[in-house]
């Protein structure tokens, strides 16, 4: 070895010291006897440190045994190319890219020569852009490329010797509200929180992540049966229960749950969460906080929901929707005061399709923002046109969804549809769900611009949303819808009844009007009367109506206004 040196002395020395790598010159026991001066750059030893120090003692334990493998091949005279990791001497691991030569005195190997690119940096990155491929930012749990990854593998290790397994999607119900009230800063802090409480209801052998937006994905094959299913099911909405802390904000979530089992049927891991995602939608459907197994049933019912979807998107550039409208009336005077316009659909195939069947997928598929638009333009526009036909000159009430009323060019789409048709905006009034003022200084900072523009505020279904008094005070509205669920049982339960005689004593303090909906007894009018409520609207007055059937009621309104008039003239 020394003399080998001594032969080659001025080029070694030459390619030793210059080499921008770490260069060890080692005997057949893999003990250092040169290091060159790179190697304080890299490892933080001396070069003279390094003499008599065994290659070993630098390894990372993990890389020891085939490094030391590399080793002892060069020894045997085939040089050898690995990937190592070393202990720097503040303590970190520096990953290099090795190659180990021997070095040959005739036949004989006499010792090798180890040279180590540092390729701590590159190898960073490329853990950086794996977690970033395979891990979401902001939970840090595995994301739906990594989820599908690992499914697949435990489905094909699962499904040959029938082992059990389940696929949890869990969707956080009215996320998106969330979102588009407190802002996305609080929508990050709910999915961390949520991560967190998610992580609890796990053991070891589950898997979690999160999928999409407000969507994660678990799933589980340590348990023997469909009880353990309903078990951690149960376990997740558990976790919800207690409130959520976003700054000075309290918020109850709820989560929605599709389950699918891997069955006898051979499956990938597509097909199974695709399976959980049927399962979801129809625990959605179900009034959501509630959980669904997947079954054959389900495909069925999804193909006619995706039917469902195709032809709406349809019915809207095809004029199949239209408007009914249901009259409002003055408790006192007997007058109408106003229509609500409710939408209704005529399907070619189906018929008269009732809202209750159709808005579910139109808020789910966005369409709801269209569709919306939609009715206040035509309701407006019938509107004008039975005033200019001689008709009563009464507002028209147009429901906001939640998804119109949080869109920030509101006003203007308000002010355009004024505009267009030439309705008066004293005409037109705007029918809020309390669920859409949530954010209360958003909420009035969008009522403050919609009252500017002319038009009456009224909040709807009062009294099952969340709405407090405090906050009803500072909301520029003009009247309060009471929701008929309370309505419907004022004659038979008490609570109900005490619950809408105080909401029309607080109203009407407030200087606001009152109109209860869902009327269809003559005892309910005269509680209502008697309560000193002002409006009513329900199938003991109409029901909603065709355009034809309002201007045959106007018609016989109009005839009798002129009989009077004739026979107080006489």
């Amino acid at each position: 070895m020394e003399s080998w040196l001594k032969e080659n002395q001025p080029v070694f020395e030459s390619l030793f010291e210059h080499n921008p790598n770490i260069v060890f010159l080692m005997d057949r026991d893999g003990v250092i006897i040169k290091a060159n001066g790179n190697t304080e750059q890299i490892l933080g030893y001396l070069k003279e440190d390094m003499n008599n120090r065994s290659f070993h003692s630098l390894l990372s334990e993990e890389t020891v045994q085939h490094s030391l493998q590399a080793v002892q091949d060069a020894c045997e005279g085939t040089p050898q190319t690995f990937k190592t990791a070393v202990q720097h001497k503040d303590g970190y691991r520096v990953d290099l890219d090795a190659t180990a030569a021997p070095i040959k005195q005739g036949l004989d190997v006499t010792g090798i020569i180890v040279i180590g690119q540092d390729i701590t940096a590159n190898k960073r990155t490329e853990e950086r852009i794996r977690h970033m491929a395979y891990y979401d930012d902001m939970t840090g749990l595995p994301n739906r490329s990594l989820f599908v990854n690992q499914l697949n593998e435990v489905i094909s290790s699962a499904y040959p010797h029938h082992g059990f397994l389940a696929v949890f999607l869990i969707d956080i119900d009215r996320f998106k509200v969330v979102n588009d009230c407190f802002g996305h800063d609080y929508g990050d802090m709910l999915l961390l929180q949520l991560a967190e409480r998610f992580s609890r209801c796990i053991t070891p052998d589950d898997f979690l992540a999160r999928t999409q937006g407000d969507e994660f994905a678990l799933f589980f094959t340590g348990r023997s049966d469909t009880v353990s299913v309903t078990e951690l099911a149960e376990q997740v909405m558990a976790v919800l229960e207690e409130p959520f802390t976003l700054d000075a904000f309290q918020l109850h979530i709820t989560a929605s749950i599709g389950i699918a089992l891997l069955s006898d049927e051979e499956l990938d891991a597509e097909t199974l969460i695709k399976y959980a995602d049927i399962a979801l939608t129809h625990a959605k459907n179900k009034g959501k906080q509630t959980y669904q197994v997947f079954n054959t049933e389900m495909k069925s019912d999804s193909l006619q929901r995706l039917t469902l979807e195709n032809d709406l998107r349809r019915a809207l550039s095809h004029n199949e929707l239209m408007l009914y409208y249901q009259p409002q009336m003055d408790i006192e005077t007997g007058d109408i005061v106003g229509f609500e316009a409710l939408i209704r659909w005529l399907h070619p195939v189906r018929g008269l399709v009732p809202p209750n069947e159709f808005i579910p997928y139109a808020e789910e598929s966005g369409l709801i923002v269209p569709i919306g638009e939609w009715v206040m333009q035509e309701a407006c526009r019938q509107n004008k046109q039975w005033q200019d036909e001689g008709f009563l000159f009464v507002p028209v009430s147009v429901n906001l969804s939640t998804r119109q009323f949080l869109q920030h060019n509101l006003r203007d789409q308000v002010s355009e549809v004024l505009q267009r048709t030439g309705l008066s905006a004293s005409y037109l009034e705007l029918e809020i769900t309390e669920s859409s003022t949530m954010d209360v200084d958003f909420a009035i900072g969008v009522l403050l611009e919609l009252k500017a523009l002319g038009v009456k505020i009224s909040i709807d279904d009062f009294g099952t949303g969340y709405s407090s008094l405090s906050y009803l005070k500072r909301f520029p509205i003009d009247k309060l819808k009471i929701d008929q669920s309370f309505v419907r049982d004022i004659m038979t339960d008490p609570n109900d009844a005490a619950i809408v005689a105080s909401i029309i004593s607080m109203t009407r303090h407030m200087n606001l009007r009152v109109i209860a909906e869902g009327v269809e007894t003559e005892d309910q009018l005269v509680f209502l009367r008697n309560n000193h409520c002002n409006e009513i609207q329900g199938y003991w007055f109409s029901p909603p109506v065709s355009t034809v059937k309002v201007e045959e009621l106007m018609l016989r309104i109009q005839q009798v206004a002129a009989h009077q008039d004739e026979e107080s003239g006489e």
